[in-house]
């Protein structure tokens, strides 16, 4: 800044042609500032970036990003100066992409994904870039021209995907946080801005704001830039969008990682520049260089191309040094985009990109320019034979543009800025329409509005117009007095009035990506699926009915289906009717398919493989050896692999994986979920192969030995809950067969049952019930600790939690169904209502929170032991009391044998075949005959009661 004042101070320096504005700001500030240098420097920098920008020999094209008056003056100059050279500020590896719009309907993005990174911190993967065109912006307007019109070439200059995430790391990627925050409807991908131009100086904001009435930036911009520039000549627009880059660039906050990041970007652009004149020999006034105006006023050394030579590599004694790419390998492609998506990565105001599309079409309408659009693309009118003919004379015939004057060679932004505003005239029938547009869908969306409500919106706009110093509303102003006339104190339905008028604007226009620029997955997706004859591009939900009963054809486009729903976000392959599960395949199926809805989620699946196969393997690859993989994670990918994929080779691999991340794991908190893997898994394996794979038979083996080693450390934690243990019990008892043959000691989970000494009541519960498996304990021992427990008014309050383990006990041991019912009865039954009330709400609490899925099972036994009658209710008496025969009756051991002792005698056949079996062939004497010797029976009758008794127990 130190230096600007001397630019006014030698009388003998030439005449520049913003002589007399330094003269008048220099006034400006003496007056207003005292004579402040720093205000006088500001002011006298920014003419000099002006002048400086205006006089370069390559033509600099300042622009704002989605901005209808830079996209009309860029529509003008096009065809005035038909450049044979246009460099554009994007990405330099995206330029084989633009080729590929003519096959979409705008908007859409150009991205560039990494997913398999090299170079860069391992937790950025995947990487994403994406720029974001509409036609209402000046760059679809070069780029149209260039790739439409013979012998121009279209060269993109900007640092490319890998520099944007090469200079994050040198910048500690604070440089750029603020952008990849905007772009999150565009996923987690770092938004290119494109001719970004908003004031970074947050007090300057304000003050535009409050000094202009307006709500937001996009507001301010259309009624103070949009409007004054929309019917503006070619030099006073330049002008203008330099002073206002100017601006915003000197009094942009002193943030050094920004500044860099900007300053170097605006010498990579320039180093590329010329070396892409070097090495062409092009002369730069038949060039043009589109970028946005904050770039445009650059103060860097490397400015204009007669500036120092740059180099590129990681060596070079002078100029700027481009770093060559990372080893990363990008793919590249296009995606659907949107209004709303482009205002959350720039930081605009609803609506102000759908407003902006409006202003766009009619500018066009009112000045009548013939804008560029690529020929062949979706969603624009084909021209007639005679307009054809007509646009290639005026290509042919057209005389070359008199070259730019050097150095601004008129001052227009005196003149502009010396102007008053243009009143313009109020277009009544536009905002009329408006109103009665705005009250029609008022009243669709619910809505009491009537005609009185349209005539109050029409005059409220003119108010508010005109309390804010406009001789016009805006769509801004009329968007606030329709909110103000319309919506009273609630929205009747889904849209405030707000969201009708943005949608009155123009709505949130969606683009599409055509069949041919679609990546390889993409198309293979859409042929797979062409037996269902529906038009999977078109956005909406369509239903698809598949009868592979009857057409088996159909199959594969199921495959298809479920891999997509596996895939792709919730909404995009949902089912309707089937299903698909281990060893089970519907005969007819039923899919709600949207997918041009979600098209960008299908594309960018095309960036991780060619087929949805390949897609699929590696995200349970990924998943599988992934540094926080847990075992169940592990055997859901297993699943997960035989079902969408067939075969056994990756299920193997990822089974085997699952045995290794089992045995390193030292906490339970997955055992439930393993429990139910492997119950599936082995059932499908015994149903549909002649033998288990090996890797399940080792992972059950290991299983069974590791969740003994853990069991008595679970039982003592108090971090593992009561359905973890009760799950690792599951896992013991359930596989304890298979376990025992393929080798395993059940004497390791008795002692590690005999070694668990657990405090919580629920985790005592279930400790009891695997003493009950393993024999340890018997039933009647259980049924008095329950009567203990009840019996101990210093224990009632914490029973319900006994209950809860009783219940999770029905995992490992669903054979004390019956004992917890007779639990539960016996509560009601025996505790006072002044006890039980209380009680009452902590019981259902808890076996609702605890053991929901298990509440079930108890019922279903409840409903077998009860009487299905109220009336048989009064009679019934519960079998637990009917188990318990007198003393008298066991205490008589020579009385009458009970009937388990006289099966044997009544039913000798079986004594037969098993003696013959044996090698005997005596048979039974007969009754009548004494016994030449004495039986067993006899002589040890207590062995025979004993029995009975169990028999009678069970």
């Amino acid at each position: 800044m130190s230096a600007a004042p001397a630019l006014h101070e030698s009388a003998g320096a030439p005449a520049t042609p913003f002589a007399a504005l330094r003269g008048q700001l220099h006034e400006a500030a003496a007056e207003f500032s005292g004579g402040a240098d720093a205000l006088e420097g500001i002011l006298l920098g920014m003419v000099d970036d002006v002048d400086r920008a205006a006089g370069e020999r390559l033509e600099i094209f300042p622009v704002c990003h989605h901005s209808p008056a830079s996209a009309l003056a860029m529509a003008r100059r096009l065809r005035e100066k038909q450049p044979k050279v246009v460099y554009l500020e994007l990405c330099e590896d995206m330029a084989p992409l633009l080729t590929e719009l003519r096959n979409c309907r705008l908007p859409v993005a150009v991205q560039a994904f990494a997913s398999d990174i090299e170079g860069f911190p391992a937790d950025w993967a995947p990487l994403s870039v994406v720029a974001p065109i509409t036609e209402a912006s000046a760059e679809y307007q070069a780029i149209a021209y260039a790739l439409d019109t013979p012998g121009v070439e279209l060269v993109l200059v900007d640092r490319s995907s890998d520099h944007v995430f090469q200079w994050d790391t040198r910048h500690d990627r604070a440089a750029e946080a603020d952008r990849a925050d905007e772009a999150a409807l565009h996923g987690e991908a770092v938004g290119v801005e494109i001719g970004d131009l908003r004031p970074r100086f947050a007090e300057l904001e304000e003050h535009l704001l409050r000094h202009g009435k307006v709500r937001h930036w996009s507001e301010w911009w259309h009624q103070y830039v949009e409007v004054p520039l929309g019917d503006s000549d070619h030099d006073t627009y330049r002008q203008v969008m330099f002073l206002i880059g100017s601006l915003f660039r000197r009094l942009a906050p002193g943030d050094g990682d920004r500044v860099r990041v900007d300053e170097d970007r605006e010498r990579y652009m320039w180093t590329r520049m010329r070396e892409h004149l070097a090495a062409t020999g092009t002369d730069p006034a038949d060039c043009l260089y589109v970028c946005g105006a904050f770039h445009a006023a650059s103060r860097v050394e490397e400015f204009g191309v007669d500036a120092p030579t740059a180099t590129t590599g990681d060596s070079g004694t002078g100029g700027f040094t481009i770093s060559p790419r990372t080893a990363t390998t990008w793919q590249y492609g296009l995606i659907p985009s949107s209004h709303t998506a482009i205002e959350a990565q720039f930081g605009l105001a609803s609506g102000s990109v759908s407003i902006a599309a409006t202003q766009w079409a009619k500018n066009l309408k009112r000045t009548r320019v013939q804008p560029y659009r690529l020929e062949g693309q979706a969603g624009t009118k084909k021209p007639t034979a005679a307009k054809k003919t007509a646009k290639t004379a005026v290509r042919t015939t057209a005389t070359p543009a008199a070259p730019v004057m050097p150095a601004g060679a008129e001052d227009r932004l005196s003149g502009f800025l010396r102007r008053p505003p243009v009143v313009d005239t109020l277009d009544e029938a536009e905002l009329l329409g408006w109103s009665v547009d705005i009250v029609r869908a008022a009243r669709r969306s619910g809505y009491l509005a009537s005609t009185a409500d349209a005539i109050a919106v029409f005059e409220t706009s003119i108010l508010l117009a005109g309390m804010r110093d406009r001789a016009k509303p805006t769509p801004y102003d009329f968007q606030d007095a329709a909110v103000t006339c319309i919506e009273k104190d609630s929205v009747p339905g889904r849209r405030d009035v707000r969201r009708l008028v943005e949608i009155m604007m123009g709505g949130d226009r969606i683009g599409q990506v055509g069949y041919d620029a679609l990546p390889p997955l993409a198309r293979d997706v859409h042929d797979r699926l062409a037996p269902l004859a529906l038009d999977l591009q078109q956005r909406g939900v369509k239903r698809a009915l598949l009868d592979m009963a009857s057409e088996p054809d159909l199959r594969a486009c199921s495959d298809v289906l479920w891999m997509l729903r596996r895939l792709m976000p919730p909404g995009a392959a949902r089912p309707i009717m089937g299903e698909r599960g281990l060893g089970e395949r519907s005969i007819q199926e039923s899919w709600d398919l949207s997918l041009g809805t979600h098209q960008r989620a299908l594309i960018e699946l095309g960036y991780e493989g060619v087929s949805l196969e390949q897609v699929l393997e590696q995200r349970l690859r990924r998943t599988a050896y992934g540094a926080q993989a847990t075992a169940a994670q592990v055997l859901a990918a297993v699943e997960d692999a035989t079902l969408y994929l067939g075969g056994r080779r990756l299920a193997e691999e990822l089974g085997t994986r699952a045995l290794e991340v089992l045995e390193a794991e030292r906490t339970v908190d997955g055992a439930p979920e393993v429990l139910r893997r492997v119950r599936g898994l082995l059932a499908y394996y015994r149903t549909s192969e002649p033998v288990l794979p090996g890797w399940i038979e080792s992972f059950v083996r290991t299983g069974y030995a590791h969740y003994c080693t853990l069991l008595p450390t679970a039982f003592q934690d108090e971090d593992a809950t009561a359905g973890q243990v009760a799950a690792m019990l599951g896992f013991l008892f359930s596989m304890e067969g298979l376990a025992l043959s393929l080798g395993c000691d059940r004497t390791q989970l008795e002692l590690s049952v005999a070694q668990s000494h657990p405090k919580d009541p629920a985790k005592t519960a279930l400790l009891w019930a695997a003493q009950v498996q393993l024999g340890t304990l018997s039933r009647a021992e259980l049924r008095s600790r329950c009567d203990e427990l009840l019996g101990n008014p210093l224990v009632v309050p914490s029973y319900p939690r006994y209950l809860s383990g009783f219940v999770h006990a029905l995992e490992p041991v669903p054979g004390l169904a019956d004992v917890v019912v007779e639990a539960v009865s016996n509560a009601f039954g025996r505790l006072p209502d002044a006890v039980l009330l209380p009680w009452l709400p902590v019981l259902i609490t808890t076996l609702r929170s605890n053991a929901a899925e298990l509440a079930p099972l108890l019922i279903r036994e409840a409903g077998r032991i009860f009487p299905a009658r109220l009336a048989a209710l009064d009679a019934w008496v519960p079998p637990w009391r009917q188990a318990a025969a007198p003393p008298a009756t066991r205490a008589r051991p020579h009385a009458t044998a009970p009937r388990g002792a006289a099966l044997l005698p009544a039913h000798p056949e079986t004594c037969d075949a098993l003696a013959e079996l044996l090698g005997s062939s005596d048979g039974w004497e007969p009754a009548d005959t004494a016994p030449r010797h004495p039986s067993l029976t006899a002589l040890h009758p207590d062995t025979a009661h004993a029995v009975a008794a169990l028999l009678t127990a069970s």
